[in-house]
């Protein structure tokens, strides 16, 4: 017997991620006035929130991604970090702007705040949409928070179960049900 995700109940709705994008967009123009940043989104769950993002930002700023995994096949990370899909810019001298659709144990953060670091970039900034501080086995520094919410599985706005649910334009809960 197999277990079969649906969305049991709706978190947050497309109205109140929309009013969060919009506020995280006006505290990251007045952060960065006057600066050119590089917006690095997190493959694949921070894309449709990233989008949105960059097109309220007033700030000069150019559009970059990297695929990390930590996971593997597990749902919890290991905080082994493995680049997927690294950066195309060179970001030395850069301020960088990370994009990540939710934190949970903040392992693969720390890790990557400390890779792009050691490149050279003048700064780095977090902008992560949910974080589960909850499950946090490390600290990690998040400048722009969208929401804090409980330990649940969430879908929806960039994140999945098994690939189904990431383009839902809301953030729901996920349960399972035996098949």
């Amino acid at each position: 017997m197999s277990k079969i995700p649906y969305v049991s109940s709706v978190m947050f709705t497309e109205e109140q991620v929309q009013e969060k994008v919009t506020q995280l967009a006006g505290e990251i123009n007045q952060h960065f006035a006057g600066q050119k940043i590089v917006v690095v989104g997190i493959l694949k769950g921070s894309f449709i929130f990233m989008a949105d993002l960059v097109r309220k930002l007033n700030v000069e700023h150019i559009c970059d991604f990297m695929a990390l995994s930590s996971y593997g096949a597990s749902t919890t990370s290991s905080g082994n970090v493995k680049i997927l899909m690294d950066l195309r810019q060179d970001i030395v001298g850069a301020h960088i702007l990370i994009v990540e659709d939710i934190v949970d144990s903040g392992l693969t953060l720390h890790s990557l705040l400390a890779m792009l670091e050691a490149r050279g970039a003048a700064s780095v900034t977090t902008c992560v949409f949910l974080r589960k501080k909850e499950r946090m086995k490390i600290e990690v520094p998040v400048q722009f928070l969208g929401f804090d919410i409980p330990d649940e599985w969430v879908v929806g706005y960039g994140l999945d179960v098994g690939e189904k649910f990431r383009t839902l334009p809301y953030v729901g809960i996920v349960s399972f049900r035996e098949e």
